[in-house]
């Protein structure tokens, strides 16, 4: 259960990591996906709800809510104080509801909608339910009641429409705005009690699978600290005594873990704050910074990486040779910073490089920027692995975005993509990529950012059209699905050879989702012919999706017959052989497919240019293989064209053919 850091800290993102540390996945094409304790995500997908279920502890109301999200087109809004863990709450509510398996060809839909109409573009989709269908909509991040009467008058307007397709939808309210509740939506009002913290923390720890008893967990501090924390604090401290548990530095026994861990929850930033007061000069606060960003990292590394940080602070070097200086070594052990057996340095005491990083940025606002300068160049310092430049981004983009400064590190993601070079992908900029778009604060801002680099009229780099198709395919594609087909759209009409790669991405998302595939269709009928027919990219597109090999199984056969319809309707071109012969293809290949040719021919209307044309090619295809099969097939096909035909010149007149029908 969570509150501010969302779903994350009760559910961290992937293989489960609770504790102080980074925590990688790799994927293919050289895409990084980062999962961090402390990120505040969007992401509602299933597995991740399945590792939230596994920690979660329903709260009081709980179970009332729940009878009352069964009715198809319910929608219940949950209300509690900060930090009772609301949002997990809402979403294990909807999680309720069923599995994904065992929905109907469509598919179910959980996905979570924006709390704002800024947070969509203007050729986003409009909002549209199916039965079954699951949305949340987490309101608790407004504290403004004018934004909070506009976000309710949007809310009656969805929760008409979920009722209307028999979908469900939860709500989480904001707190200190029950004097501006509007009437309408008080019956649908469940208030949610705070867990019991003991049972939070005991839940991480089973699942953690650390040796405790329940006599271990009775001390006073730490039942007052379960009491008054917030869930997300909570699971930090399960997460801590896993930390403290390993390697043996912090103790042999659950006590002793679970001291460690309390201590730096409760202790730790006060001692940081004490400790940069003493030190007073910008040699040592500069290499406590450097190590609390490239903590674990080699010595020499943070060395480089500590004198390259003096330098972008613009600190001016000491007149005397370095022989005649306080050496590394010694002032390492003032600032109680250890090296291990391998040469790496870090901090004597448990996740005190957490309170140094937030220490900083939250209290020398004006080199914010240079910090961001510093670890564009420092994260990569050739004695880093992948893994000390990845740690070190996330570091960054954690502290940058609690301090409202989601550029820092959209200019950083902008600076490491356009210095790639082919169709390779930078670990840096697409694991910074990933950490903004899965902030629950700020996920918002970096779709747009996105949105507005695959539509500017200006040249976009093939570094950074490769990263943002990626991020389309791996984050948006999971969480907002529609806006990923819009940037995608966008991406896959422009030059280069990264449109190819965003096509193929485009076409791949649109084809496992019958839905976004009629969307696309739709988008593109849109803006077909708005350019010449030898090079409308929207054009191009629209055949490649509507053929044989693209279409969804079983085939939508409304869907195809209006984009054959816009296809149709353009003159023809070397496109329409393609789009023509793939379903020939399929059509000879499977029986089943007949209901292609009859419709494929009423898709033109009995214009005669385009019966003449699709004769035609059905002509060339049967006849390069004169195989029987084939023949059958075409034969078919020109039987609906014949009564195309005919239909026309019966409701035409019988009269001579013109130039253009005989073409």
């Amino acid at each position: 259960m969570t509150e501010q850091d969302r779903v994350t800290v009760n559910d961290p993102r992937g293989p489960v990591n609770n504790g102080v540390g980074n925590q990688y996945v790799f994927y293919d094409a050289g895409a990084v996906r980062v999962i961090r304790r402390g990120v505040e995500s969007l992401r509602v997908a299933r597995e991740d709800r399945m590792r939230l279920a596994d920690r979660f502890v329903p709260p009081g109301g709980y179970r009332d809510a729940a009878e009352r999200l069964e009715k198809p087109g319910s929608v219940v809004l949950v209300e509690g104080f900060p930090g009772s863990g609301r949002r997990a709450a809402a979403i294990m509510l909807l999680h309720g509801l069923g599995e994904d398996e065992g929905a109907d060809e469509e598919g179910v839909r959980f996905e979570e909608l924006p709390t704002a109409d800024k947070d969509t573009d203007t050729e986003g989709s409009p909002f549209a339910p199916d039965e079954g269908d699951r949305f949340l909509l987490d309101l608790s991040g407004i504290a403004d009641e004018e934004a909070y009467n506009k976000a309710q008058h949007r809310l009656a307007l969805r929760r008409s429409q979920v009722q209307a397709a028999r979908a469900h939808m939860v709500v989480v309210l904001p707190s200190g705005m029950q004097h501006a509740h509007s009437p309408d939506l008080e019956p649908d009002r469940v208030t949610l009690e705070r867990p019991r913290g003991v049972a939070v923390v005991t839940r991480y720890l089973r699942m953690d699978r650390m040796p405790f008893r329940p006599a271990d967990l009775r001390s006073d501090d730490f039942q007052r600290l379960c009491d008054r924390s917030p869930m997300r604090e909570l699971a930090r401290l399960a997460g801590l005594v896993r930390s403290a548990s390993e390697g043996g530095r912090f103790g042999a026994d659950f006590a002793a873990w679970l001291d460690q861990a309390m201590h730096a929850v409760i202790e730790r930033a006060g001692e940081v704050g004490r400790q940069v007061t003493t030190v007073r000069t910008a040699p040592e606060r500069a290499l406590l910074l450097a190590t609390a960003v490239f903590e674990e990292s080699h010595a020499d590394t943070v060395y480089e990486a500590w004198h390259g940080l003096m330098r972008t602070v613009r600190h001016e070097e000491e007149a005397t040779t370095e022989l005649a200086r306080t050496d590394f070594g010694e002032r390492l052990a003032a600032l109680g910073i250890e090296r291990d057996a391998d040469g790496g340095l870090r901090f004597g005491r448990l996740a005190y490089a957490d309170a140094v990083r937030t220490y900083f940025w939250a209290n020398f606002p004006g080199v914010r920027a240079d910090l961001r300068d510093w670890i564009g160049h420092a994260a990569g310092l050739p004695g880093l692995t992948t893994d000390d430049r990845v740690n070190a981004v996330v570091r960054f983009g954690e502290q940058s975005l609690a301090v409202g400064r989601p550029d820092h590190l959209f200019d950083l993601v902008v600076h490491w993509a356009e210095r790639v070079t082919g169709a390779s992908r930078d670990p840096r900029a697409v694991v910074a990529l990933e950490l903004g778009l899965s902030h629950e604060r700020f996920g918002g801002w970096f779709r747009r950012r996105i949105y507005e680099c695959a539509t500017r009229s200006g040249p976009l780099s093939d570094g950074l059209a490769h990263l943002l198709t990626d991020a389309c395919i791996q984050s948006l594609g999971a969480t907002h699905p529609d806006q990923a087909m819009v940037r995608l759209h966008h991406l896959a009409v422009r030059k280069g050879a990264a449109a190819d790669e965003a096509r193929e991405a485009l076409l791949e998302l649109v084809g496992r989702d019958r839905r976004l595939y009629r969307l696309l269709i739709d988008r593109l009928r849109e803006r077909t012919g708005r350019e010449s027919r030898e090079t409308d990219p929207h054009l191009r597109l629209l055949s490649e999706l509507l053929s044989s090999g693209r279409a969804p199984d079983p085939p939508p056969w409304p869907d195809l017959f209006l984009g054959w319809e816009a296809v149709f309707s353009q003159p023809p071109t070397e496109l329409w052989n393609l789009l023509a012969s793939s379903w020939l293809n399929a059509v000879a290949g499977d029986s089943t497919r007949e209901m292609a040719l009859g419709v494929m021919v009423r898709a033109t209307h009995g214009r005669a240019v385009a019966l003449h044309r699709l004769y035609a090619i059905a002509y060339n295809w049967a006849g390069a293989a004169r195989h029987p099969s084939r023949a059958a097939v075409a034969a078919l096909f020109w039987q609906h064209i014949d009564h195309a035909q005919y239909a026309r010149t019966q409701s035409t007149g019988a009269g001579p053919r013109t130039t253009e029908e005989t073409r």
